[in-house]
């Protein structure tokens, strides 16, 4: 019993020991801990820096917010201060769903009513409330969401609205947009800018992906700001806060050559033969030959650069991007150049009809040609031996050395990327003849322009250009105009002369080729071309009555140029007229519009600055506008104006219609007689979607006169010249 109880004291006092022991080691190890925590807060304290990193800079990054101070994109205007282009801003709404989402006041920021959210969007938004509910309500769980393609790049006006219902959870961001009043026009000139991200500086960027935004998009884009300021813990900004500030620098304005009105009336004329003969592809320029300004130009396929409509049909810029043979156009290049180097003999007679050179049979248009004819005949009658003729005359030498000084095979370098410079195929006697009628050798349009001005200038050769000037943000010119000479292919004020006055024989009714271009009582010289289009599939040219490019250039006055229109139609698909007569319908319209102009050149005065109608009385604003030459037209039932189609201190032409929005019920005016001009500015402020047909002027409505309409309301209207 002794030795037991011996043995249970031995085995407590065991236990007694490690318990001891145990809660030893736990003491030293706490106290360790405790020493190394006291020793880090020591540390941190003394040093301010964890693991290499300053805590007092850290905890002021915290608090701290760099925010970036984007510049504006420059504006785009034609040569009147009328703007084409310019910067926008839109919205993309979105929902919080996430009830964790609460703001420093303790009140949700997340939809906490998701079924009267969705009544009141669906007022905005083209979508149903039962559509919005569907975005609301997600199959999985997420923080936030988006309303498809409907919240995206909304107005102001309709960002406003929004805002207006006060719902919680419904949020927006802004996104740069560029924005183009006139649609249609000069598309492939102006071309686009879209927005882009930079993922080094995590900001999104407006940058020109096409013709003059894309050329001159570092003189447009300009330079962001910055501005670091301090915030509090609800991430407002502190007073007096701003650690650091750049201003941003807004981007250089551009001023084009292109007069808006001829621009539009142009593009009218384009659209009319587009829809009644449907050609391949159409160009159209015009050109004040002395200077090399471009007035107007145009391309059809084309595409609407503000909502980008067919832009996936017609990305190249066929002005510069495309090259193609020129036809009988050029035989004002080969006359030319034969009068300059006198090899131009028009009396002597030669036989029309055909040629043989080395071999190949060379026809006129006439298959059996006229007989015996003067050269001076060639020209007019568009006498392709004739011309075959003329270039054995001048000899290949010669006139290669002309092909060179009209710098035909060369870049003009003219501000629009992706200008392909061409080609001549000259190695073979057949090849060096078939170049004086425009056949084996490849151009541009611009090249073209380029080589036409000459006739203009006494032989001097300029440039064609798109910018009459670059201004600052505040409006200060840093560049002008400078006409800019590039050769002088002609040497004499008598060979221009020469061509002139076979290019006004083109007109006659019994020798030439373009009598349907004569207007009556104008001055004006022409020249036709019909060119083969080469079979790319099986070798040689295409056969049948549509498959050529159809062209026409025209210069005004005859005797002295100052102006020039070179159009071309490709292919009419729907040929129900003989080409010259579907050209016509552009070239005669539109150099009526050039004499005119040429006539009553536009000055500062018909130019009218557009003041703030917003605020005024419907009465009020109509009296200023009448003062102003403006034609005020009134949307809405109310009296009060609220909204104006025409921004303050835009420039917008005399004469012309400008609408304004007042409160209440929204009816449905007769279009009558509106052009597209006033089609668009109406469906800017109402949110109509207008559909358009024709070319002209409002014949015909789908809607009927005092109907109710609101945003999305469609119309159909048909134009007529």
């Amino acid at each position: 019993m002794k030795k037991h109880n011996s043995n249970l004291n031995s085995q407590k006092s065991k236990a007694h020991k490690y318990r001891f022991t145990v809660g030893r080691f736990l003491q030293v190890a706490v106290a360790l801990v405790f020493l190394v925590f006291i020793g880090r807060f020591l540390y941190i304290g003394i040093s301010k820096t964890v693991s290499g990193e300053d805590l007092t800079k850290k905890t002021e990054q915290l608090y701290m917010r760099n925010q970036v101070l984007k510049a504006t994109r420059g504006t785009i205007y034609d040569r009147n201060g009328l703007a084409v282009a310019q910067d926008s801003h839109l919205y993309t709404v979105y929902a919080i769903l996430d009830k964790s989402s609460i703001n420093y006041k303790n009140k949700p920021e997340y939809v906490v009513n998701k079924e009267e959210t969705a009544a009141k969007l669906a007022k905005v938004l083209p979508l149903s409330s039962s559509q919005i509910l569907h975005y609301l309500n997600p199959a999985q769980p997420v923080f936030q969401v988006q309303f498809g393609t409907a919240g995206i790049g909304l107005t102001k006006k309709q960002k406003d609205q929004i805002e207006k219902m006060k719902l919680p959870g419904i949020k927006f961001f802004e996104t740069q947009s560029r924005l183009y009043p006139n649609g249609n026009f000069a598309s492939h000139v102006i071309g686009i800018a879209s927005p882009e991200y930079d993922k080094k500086k995590r900001t999104q960027n407006l940058v020109g992906t096409m013709g003059l935004e894309a050329w001159y998009n570092d003189e447009l884009s300009g330079k962001d700001g910055y501005q670091i300021s301090s915030v509090d813990a609800s991430n407002f900004q502190t007073p007096n806060s701003v650690q650091n500030f750049q201003p941003p620098k807004n981007g250089n304005n551009l001023y084009l050559t292109i007069d808006s009105q001829l621009q539009e009336y142009l593009e009218s004329r384009l659209s009319y033969v587009q829809n009644n003969f449907a050609p391949v592809s159409m160009t159209a320029v015009v050109e004040d030959m002395k200077t090399g300004k471009i007035l107007a130009a145009s391309q059809r396929p084309t595409f609407n650069p503000q909502t980008k409509k067919g832009i996936e049909h017609s990305y190249r810029n066929i002005l510069v991007q495309d090259t193609y043979e020129p036809g009988s156009v050029f035989k004002v290049l080969t006359l030319s150049a034969a009068v300059n180097s006198g090899s131009y003999h028009p009396n002597q007679y030669y036989n029309s009809g055909s040629v043989t050179v080395s071999g190949s049979v060379i026809h006129d248009w006439q298959p059996h040609g006229w007989g015996s004819i003067p050269f001076s005949q060639a020209f007019p009658r568009s006498s392709n031996t004739g011309f075959v003729h003329i270039e054995q005359q001048m000899g290949a030498k010669t006139w290669r050395k002309y092909l060179n000084k009209f710098h035909i095979g060369q870049k003009t370098n003219v501000t629009l990327p992706g200008e392909q410079p061409g080609l001549i195929a000259f190695k073979s006697p057949i090849d060096q003849a078939v170049t004086s009628f425009g056949q084996g050798v490849n151009v541009n349009v611009m090249q073209m322009m380029q080589a036409f001005s000459s006739l203009a200038n006494d032989g001097q050769m300029v440039k064609p250009q798109f910018v009459e000037k670059i201004t600052n943000a505040e409006g200060k010119t840093i560049s002008g105009y400078q006409v800019k000479n590039v050769g002088q292919p002609i040497y004499s004020k008598e060979t221009a002369q020469v061509v002139l006055a076979n290019m006004r024989r083109v007109l006659n009714k019994q020798i030439g080729t373009g009598s349907v271009y004569r207007i009556k009582g104008e001055s004006i010289a022409v020249k036709t071309g019909t060119a083969q289009i080469a079979n790319l599939k099986g070798g040689g040219y295409l056969k049948g009555d549509n498959n050529y490019t159809f062209s026409v250039v025209g210069v005004t006055p005859a005797k002295h140029p100052r102006y020039c229109i070179y159009i071309t139609v490709k292919q009419p698909r729907k040929m129900t007229k003989p080409a010259e007569v579907i050209l016509s319908s552009i070239f005669k319209p539109v150099m009526n519009r050039v004499i005119l102009m040429s006539k009553n050149e536009v000055d500062d005065s018909t130019i009218v600055k557009i003041p703030n109608f917003t605020g005024m009385t419907y009465s009020e604003a109509q009296k200023k506008a009448r003062q102003l030459g403006l034609r005020l037209a009134k949307i809405g039932s109310g009296d009060k104006i609220t909204e104006q189609s025409i921004k303050q201190n835009q420039k917008q032409e005399a004469g012309k219609r400008m609408f304004v929005m007042t409160s209440g019920k929204i009816t449905c005016p007769n279009m009558k007689n509106w052009t597209i001009d006033d089609l668009h500015q109406f469906a800017d402020l109402t949110g109509a979607k207008i559909t358009i047909q024709g070319s002209g002027v409002v014949q015909e409505q789908s809607r009927s006169v005092n109907s109710t309409i609101k945003s999305g309301t469609k119309i159909k209207v048909k134009l007529k010249e």
